[in-house]
């Protein structure tokens, strides 16, 4: 079962320091994750002024009830950087489509 997951920074002025502070766990839980194949994919959301303000991850779990466990241990979420939390349903159509080496997604960005 997928699930998009987009959690939204809080807006304090500590806002940044709390991220920076969780940043290095929560992406080494994100790569447990990709290992074990829940965490397809993740982006950092952006303002116009280019701070991180949020997160958005496309997930994978058998069920509501793993989904959660996995966001009870979030360094994002224990760690109050993402002030609101949305959990969507979703089915990501033929999901193998998007597995394209890295060289393509180097030269799509420009770094070839």
């Amino acid at each position: 079962m997928q699930f998009l997951v987009i959690g939204r920074d809080g807006k304090d002025e500590k806002a940044t320091e709390r991220r920076l502070a969780a940043r290095q766990a929560h992406i080494d839980l994100g790569e447990e994750l990709r290992q074990s194949g829940n965490m397809w994919y993740g982006a950092a959301l952006w303002d116009d002024k280019n701070n991180m303000i949020g997160s958005m991850l496309l997930m994978d779990f058998p069920s509501e009830k793993e989904l959660h466990d996995w966001l009870d241990k979030e360094p994002y979420v224990t760690g109050k950087v993402w002030e609101k939390v949305e959990v969507q349903k979703c089915n990501v159509r033929d999901p193998w489509q998007f597995n394209r080496p890295r060289e393509w997604f180097e030269k799509r960005a420009g770094n070839t």
